[in-house]
């Protein structure tokens, strides 16, 4: 694997962040995860995340992650990279979790902010240091996670680059001025304005159900941006329940045609 040094990225555009499918006993569906991905990868998806928050990595332990790393991996094209969380509120948990992940053969780590914690340079240096030249990804969502990754110390984190899932539109602009790394969206909400204002790309939830137009909005078509909307909307209801429901649906349509 090559590294990743700041200013690099290994897509751009849209990629998906990928549902974790399980029974109807919890289990997980390993193969049946991996297909989803290599159909998506064959409608435009330029890279695959797995347990990021759509994923449900709360529901993933290590060993999982790591076999659906390898499935994903087999299942897809060459070219097509996959990055997989190792974010753990608790910072010894999340090294460990890095530590473990490291051999995995993503290309990338993405590592969500911890709760409560104002200052997360600490956090970074400890998971760079434990993914030991494996790039790691920082995860702004404060919604998930407050208060989020502080504007203040984007320059001095030693990411690879960032994930912003928080739809704030002032602070895309603010990241894209003093943050010199690739910058990747995480919300279907503003696709048309965060592509032509220069973010690198996007991991999307509703990329596993719309994304053709979400590709076609991040470049900036806003007729197309509307049209995702609702859609964008009914995937947060009962998440990501809901995206699986539409995502079910889907699949049933497409079986009927």
């Amino acid at each position: 694997m090559t590294p990743l040094g700041r200013g690099e990225l290994m897509f751009d555009g849209l990629g998906v962040a990928l549902v974790s499918l399980f029974d109807d006993d919890g289990r997980l569906l390993l193969e049946q995860t991996a297909e989803l991905a290599a159909r998506l990868a064959a409608r435009g998806v330029r890279s695959v995340t797995i347990a990021g928050t759509t994923g449900e990595p709360w529901r993933l332990d290590a060993e999982q992650r790591l076999a659906l790393v390898g499935a994903c991996r087999r299942a897809l094209p060459p070219g097509v990279p996959v990055f997989v969380g190792c974010g753990h509120p608790q910072q010894d948990d999340a090294v460990r979790l890095t530590r473990a992940l490291k051999e995995s053969g993503a290309d990338a780590l993405l590592a969500l902010s911890p709760a409560g914690v104002r200052d997360c340079r600490p956090y970074y240096d400890a998971l760079t240091k434990a993914a030991d030249g494996v790039p790691v990804i920082g995860y702004h969502f404060p919604l998930i996670a407050p208060p989020g990754i502080a504007l203040e110390h984007l320059p001095d984190l030693p990411i690879a680059a960032l994930k912003d899932s928080s739809a704030d539109a002032d602070r895309l602009v603010a990241t894209l001025a003093i943050f010199d790394g690739p910058l990747l969206v995480g919300s279907a909400a503003y696709l048309a304005l965060a592509g032509p204002l220069g973010a690198s790309g996007a991991i999307l939830a509703l990329a596993n159900v719309e994304p053709e137009r979400c590709a076609a909005a991040f470049a900036g078509d806003m007729a197309l941006q509307r049209k995702i909307l609702d859609a964008h909307r009914r995937a947060l209801e009962d998440f990501p329940q809901g995206l699986k429901a539409m995502l079910a649906t889907e699949s049933v349509r497409s079986q009927a045609l």
